[in-house]
């Protein structure tokens, strides 16, 4: 469970006692008597909210409460104020407060500010906890709760260290292979040296050995007058990723191995040896194995980029990695277009953890982004997603198979109660489904939203 830590800020020995015996069971507590003492730990120990009185001696809380924001924006803090300061609750409200309280204090309004303060700011404090647990030292990793992740990056942080060993990772489309490969090069000792990522399929057959090697001035129509480093040269000194190395044409995978046994390559048109030191990391989403049996690809350039093999799992085989992944990203999308969602629904995350991820990390990145440009109010909504109709096929055969195998029996039905009654059922679903809101409930049932009205109307219960 998140502890959240509160500091109180107040003059009064009283006040403060107080709040810390009502509060300390469920919060973590630091005490203030005056602005100066607090300011002066902020920076060192930042709160997840401030209560703090008005009247304060020497600097005001509304002098504080201009510092904090000025730093601290997104920082709540609710303001302690007698009924009689309440033109200064005003000035306080106007300076970006999050609400106030009236002395005395009333535990019950004081517990209801609190937790809406909470609330506001508890997925930015859950993702704050996953990015320090798991993006140390500002290293690419994975935000993950799965033991199997775990067990990954860990040999990752053991294979990393030698720097000369070349490192095929294997997985689907949308694991997230790039990262892993960010993540051995920030582990290894080259970590100071360029990562230069590749995408093999991105290149016609007749210009990957240009933009691997490079070429001198004049190697070709085209060519630019004074030549061009080719990736491999660009990597010199730290980490060479070729992402979709399968995608390689046979003429490409020779010239790549001949490169990969001895460090040394000729750029096209040119006479000069060059000699590279380099780590290669290599990537697929295809079965090699199978490639070679097809003679698709070289079984000696295989066995030179996979000396080591990372196997990343799917997103569907870490489902304890759905939740964090996707609060990082809804996190990420607020700030990027400037939203401010609290959370997902339960219902909502319920349809993600049952959702079958085709492509994986990147598909759930794409749903995420999706709902926070659509989205209205303050959680993400299981209409929100874009799921359900996905899903509409095998549900109607379920549907169908209930009333043929359950309810139509040798003594008949009526189909006209069966009807209304299924119609009923799933009006009822939708609008739980979209927290009573029938506009949302009728998109669900692609219906028109006064028809949805008319119809729960005459239906409700």
């Amino acid at each position: 469970m998140i502890r959240y830590l509160i500091s109180i800020v107040d003059d009064e020995e009283t006040i403060r006692d107080g709040l810390d015996i009502i509060l300390s069971d469920d919060y973590d507590i630091d005490l203030f008597e005056t602005a100066e003492s607090f300011l002066e730990t902020l920076n060192k120990k930042t709160p997840d909210l401030i209560l703090m009185d008005i009247g304060l001696p020497e600097m005001s809380g509304i002098d504080a409460l201009e510092i904090v924001k000025k730093d601290y924006p997104d920082l709540p803090v609710v303001m302690i104020t007698a009924f009689e300061d309440i033109n200064m609750v005003i000035q306080s409200m106007k300076q970006g407060a999050f609400d106030f309280i009236l002395k005395p204090i009333n535990p019950d309004i004081l517990e209801l500010t609190i937790k809406k303060a909470i609330e506001s700011i508890s997925l930015r404090k859950e993702v704050k906890i996953l990015q320090e647990k798991y993006l140390k030292d500002n290293q690419p990793c994975f935000i993950a709760e799965s033991k199997k992740i775990e067990d990954v990056m860990d040999f990752i942080n053991m294979v990393s260290k030698s720097p000369d060993t070349p490192i095929m990772i294997v997985g689907e489309t949308g694991t997230g292979k790039e990262l892993i490969a960010r993540a051995i090069h920030a582990r290894s000792p080259v970590f100071t040296g360029p990562f230069i990522a590749v995408n093999c399929s991105a290149f016609p057959e007749n210009l990957i050995e240009s933009e691997l090697f490079g070429y001198e001035s004049g190697a070709f129509s085209g060519a630019k007058a004074k030549g061009k480093k080719g990736f491999i040269e660009e990597a010199d000194g730290g980490t060479l990723f070729l992402d979709e190395v399968a995608d390689l044409s046979l003429a490409g995978q020779a010239k790549l191995l001949r490169f990969l046994e001895s460090s040394e390559f000729y750029k096209v048109g040119g006479t000069n040896l060059y000699k590279v030191s380099t780590r290669v990391v290599s990537a697929t989403n295809k079965n090699l194995e199978d490639l070679i049996e097809k003679d698709l690809f070289r079984r000696d350039l295989f066995f030179r980029l996979c000396v080591v093999k990372a196997d990343i799992p799917s997103l569907n085989e870490r489902p304890e990695d759905i939740v964090p992944l996707a609060k990082h990203f809804l996190f990420e999308f607020n700030k990027k277009f400037k939203r401010n969602f609290k959370g997902i629904s339960k219902e909502a995350m319920d349809i993600l953890l049952s959702h079958k991820f085709t492509g994986n990390v990147r598909e759930l990145k794409n749903i995420i982004e999706r709902s926070v440009l659509i989205a209205k109010g303050k959680h993400i909504l299981p209409v929100d997603l874009g799921l359900m109709q996905k899903n509409e096929g095998e549900t109607h055969r379920k549907v169908k198979d209930l009333i043929a195998e359950t309810i139509l029996t040798e003594k008949g039905l009526d189909l006209g109660n069966v009807l209304e009654d299924m119609e009923r059922k799933y009006m009822e679903h939708a609008l739980k489904l979209s927290n009573n809101n029938e506009s949302k409930a009728a998109r669900l049932l692609k219906m028109n939203h006064h028809t949805f009205r008319y119809k729960w109307k005459k239906l409700r219960p």
